[in-house]
């Protein structure tokens, strides 16, 4: 005789199809995992875990390692004439900001691949570390070469932050929420956003170095955060490893090619047209070896490496991937254009008041944050819809920026809007479409996608800024001597000596110097002069602003192909439950 009841037999029942269903869910949810995600990390990055002290300063530490990243080249990139009246090399003072770029591009996916394998605090640690060492170099400087060598220090340092900063938010965060953590992340550079205006009035009434100061105190907290709280777990990919197996698994001869290639060719890409001719040895000679090392890094990685820098399992969704790191490149080229072009503008048409110059990169800069955490915060709120906010992006961008052709010396009140429209499409794409790989690759290579996509947006920028450099440059050299040669003459000064003098000054943004040139003692022939220079600068931006428009176009078509994310967001157990 059985001794189950009806009672007990109905809850074996229940509980024999309660576990089948568990079961069931599992399988799925595994099921779906394995198909989404190629070997990840053995991390729950589908549920939020709950915010301990210790969670929130690794969180902080990353806030101010990522913040530290960006702000040397908004400091120091407002005040050039301000460092080179000190220290000279105004014939050679544009390779601070390009060295410093290199450098960033140069390390970034060497530095990404070996994080994902050895661990994000040692290299967050370097960079933190670099950033400091170089910021002091920089800081100390007495020639514009030495302080050249200290900003690209700081350079590789700021790499190393800003793709580790990312990295290690994301993978705080569980995968549907990464855009509102790195929203976050973003947002705390709020405090840096006049950073023109910050370095504008501290050179001008204490002195540039000052700015070397806060930049190196904003850095070193970061570093000692990161040191003090930030202990992750060991890595998947290292975990029961001997440091010789580990070891055997660093692409050196990859990150010896990539790094090399890229900084010899970039370099060669910037000097052509600036300092040499582009039929030059000087030119030619980077460029060729810069291009033959990148394509036998790219051999190497296919054909040579046991373990690439770039491993296949990243294109788990190829055309997401490859349009959205396209549609980097091109946004990259636009806000380095912005970012490097506009505050010079701002400078040297509409006058070198520190505080109006700093007031009219304001916008530009709020407007760049807002569009980043904005689109950030979206694709967690939408779970995706990655394709409808890069459309728009791409769109607010390309119309912002080209829109700026229309700025002349007397309509600086017509701009504030224009400045935001393409701050706010810029900003829109730069992050996210950073963050969108982390959703769409293995969770165990955050950091190498990362990388990745941040030495495109670099390389775009390099690449950017040179075309549109020498466009710039080609025009200036037409309209300078038109304009102010032009106006000089009017003024009964025919003296060659005398105007290619004035046009050398005025290129190099030193006005006051110029009213050491006979003939323009007078404040009313100065200012004229003056005048014709702005105008000279004026119809020469014009043309950066218009070439702009080419790239943003390819960019808005390759947004219209992306495919969705949505499915990479979704808590899995959820959706079988349901």
């Amino acid at each position: 005789m059985s001794d189950v009841t009806p009672s007990s037999a109905s809850d074996i029942e229940k509980n024999g199809v309660r576990e089948t269903r568990t079961e069931h869910v599992e399988d799925e949810e595994k099921h779906v995992n394995s198909a989404l995600r190629i070997d990840g990390d053995d991390e729950d990055h589908m549920h939020e875990p709950p915010m301990t002290f210790k969670r929130f300063m690794s969180l902080l530490a990353m806030a101010f390692l990522w913040t530290g990243s960006q702000i040397p080249v908004y400091i120091f990139g407002s005040i050039p004439p301000y460092i080179y009246g000190d220290i000279g090399g105004v014939d050679r003072w544009i390779w601070f900001v390009l060295g410093n770029l290199l450098a960033l591009a140069g390390v970034c996916p060497f530095v990404g691949s070996l994080s994902d394998l050895v661990g994000r605090r040692y290299a967050a640690l370097l960079g933190g570390c670099f950033l400091c060492i170089g910021t002091v170099v920089a800081t100390c400087a007495k020639d514009m070469n030495m302080f050249i060598a200290g900003t690209t220090i700081a350079g590789a340092g700021a790499g190393i932050c800003e793709l580790t900063a990312l990295a290690v938010t994301s993978e705080l965060a569980p995968t549907a929420k990464r855009g509102k953590y790195v929203a976050i992340l973003i947002f705390t550079i709020i405090p840096f956003v006049p950073s023109g205006l910050y370095g504008q009035l501290i050179a001008a009434y204490a002195g540039w170095r000052y700015c070397g100061i806060i930049i190196c105190t904003w850095c070193g907290i970061g570093t000692i955060f990161t040191a003090l709280f930030y202990f992750p777990p060991p890595r998947p990919n290292s975990k029961g490893k001997s440091t010789n197996e580990i070891l055997r698994e660093i692409d050196f001869v990859g990150g010896l090619l990539s790094i090399s290639g890229m900084v010899v060719f970039m370099a060669g890409m910037q000097w052509g047209g600036y300092q040499y001719a582009w039929d030059s040895a000087h030119v030619l000679a980077p460029l060729i070896i810069g291009a033959g090392l990148l394509i036998a890094f790219g051999f190497w990685e296919v054909y040579g490496a046991k373990f690439p820098m770039f491993p296949s399992r990243l294109k788990q969704d190829p055309r997401i991937l490859g349009l959205t790191l396209v549609i980097t490149f091109i946004s990259g080229a636009n806000f380095f254009g912005y970012l490097m072009f506009w505050p010079t503008q701002a400078f040297n048409v509409y006058g070198h008041d520190p505080v109006q110059v700093g007031l009219r990169v304001l916008p530009g800069g709020m407007a760049i944050l807002t569009g980043a955490c904005v689109v950030l915060w979206l694709l967690s709120v939408f779970r995706g819809r990655n394709k409808e906010l890069m459309i728009i992006s791409c769109i607010l961008m390309t119309a912002g920026t080209a829109s700026l052709a229309c700025a002349t010396p007397d309509n600086m009140d017509k701009l504030w809007g224009l400045l935001i429209l393409g701050g706010f499409g810029i900003g829109g794409i730069v992050v996210p479409a950073s963050i969108i790989t982390t959703i769409i690759c293995p969770d165990d290579l955050i950091a190498t996608v990362s990388a990745l996509t941040l030495s495109i947006r670099v390389i775009g920028g390099s690449v950017g800024y040179c075309i549109y450099y020498n466009v710039f440059v080609a025009k200036f050299k037409v309209y300078a001597p038109e304009l102010i040669g032009g106006t000089m003459y009017k003024l009964g000064i025919t003296n060659v000596t005398y105007i290619t003098n004035a046009i050398i000054l005025t290129g190099a943004s030193l006005l006051e110097e110029m009213k050491a040139i006979p003939g323009l003692e007078n404040e009313t022939a100065y200012n004229m002069v003056v005048r014709a220079g702005q105008e000279a600068y004026s119809m020469s931006y014009q043309y950066v602003y218009l070439a702009s428009i080419a790239a943003g176009v390819i960019s808005i078509v390759c947004a219209c192909f992306l495919g969705d994310i949505n499915k990479y967001m979704d808590d899995h157990v959820a959706v079988v439950l349901h």
